[in-house]
């Protein structure tokens, strides 16, 4: 059987400054935050979205930014780059605007036919923006610029591994098909999903392995509609001989977690509820929200965050 999935759902790294962070995404990217809140498990870190006007699966980059964490290596077992959709025509506006902001790491270059700029986060994190044809999502405009560049959501992500065999074949127990091959990057993409439609698998053998820090993404997550759509890929999954977490209620989405062959962490998370559960639509990422069984805290999480400035 093959699983119902709609594309990538977000992508969730780790930073070393709050500040930094939000400022390259907010000013540098130009993508609005759509929600400040904290880590369930580690309360005293932030837990910061990013993505379009509501947050729509397939557009959010999300972050833990612990306090001066330490730079990670990058390597093999690891999602490398991720990928972002912008108009085609508009890699020219993204070249000068990320230059004037001091964004290091800029080149560009082609993949698959279409053009792209990559680019490094603040902690030697690895971005491309990709020039896609007739991406329809709306971008998110509140930051300068206009509908003509704003980026639309993510195009998809690049896995780093040493065998992308098995990888790939979960890619498509999961719905993907290979669509295309190039040097040793195989993209796969499914049909007729949320726009964040493609994988990437870099196989790089013999390579060293990731270690995970500053600059790493954590894990990435796939979108289904909703929890019964989740229960139906969690019990697949778990047929198939994988260990996936029960399902885990994240306050804007449902999340089950399980670990690929190559070592990448996979989510599955549910479009719904959404990120205006507890804020109206025009006040997304304004407020500090915190899960229930930390509002008991707010007052030392408060105090312990450094204070972030829009």
């Amino acid at each position: 059987m093959t699983l119902n999935i709609n594309g990538l759902h977000h992508v969730t790294s780790i930073a070393s400054d709050a500040q930094q962070n939000n400022d390259f995404f907010t000013k540098s990217l130009g993508l609005r935050r759509v929600k400040k809140t904290v880590n369930f498990d580690s309360p005293d870190t932030y837990h910061l979205y990013y993505g379009d006007a509501a947050g729509t699966p397939g557009s959010v980059m999300t972050y833990f930014p612990f306090r001066n964490a330490g730079r990670g290596r990058p390597g093999v077992g690891e999602v490398s780059e991720t990928l972002f959709s912008v108009p085609q025509g508009s890699l020219g506006y993204w070249k000068e605007r990320l230059g004037n902001h001091g964004v290091g790491g800029l080149a560009e270059t082609e993949t698959f036919g279409e053009a792209r700029l990559r680019f490094k986060g603040p902690d030697g994190d690895g971005f491309s923006l990709v020039e896609v044809a007739d991406d329809a999502r709306p971008g998110w405009t509140g930051a300068g610029g206009g509908n003509a560049e704003a980026v639309r959501g993510f195009r998809g992500a690049t896995l780093r591994l040493r065998d992308g065999a098995a990888t790939g074949e979960l890619l498509r127990f999961m719905g993907y098909e290979e669509v295309d091959r190039q040097g040793s990057i195989t993209r796969y993409g499914v049909s007729n999903g949320n726009g964040a439609d493609v994988v990437d698998i870099e196989t790089l053998h013999g390579a060293g392995m990731a270690q995970q820090g500053a600059g790493s993404v954590h894990h990435i997550a796939f979108s289904v509609e909703n929890r019964a759509a989740q229960l139906e890929v969690r019990k697949a999954l778990m047929d198939t001989g994988y260990q996936v977490t029960p399902v885990i209620d994240r306050d804007y989405f449902w999340a089950i977690y399980f670990r690929t062959p190559g070592g990448v962490l996979f989510e599955v998370a549910t479009d719904e509820p959404g990120f205006d559960r507890d804020e109206a639509p025009e006040h997304l990422g304004e407020a500090l929200k915190l899960p229930d069984q930390h509002e008991r805290l707010r007052a030392q999480i408060e105090a312990y965050l450094d204070p972030i400035t829009d």
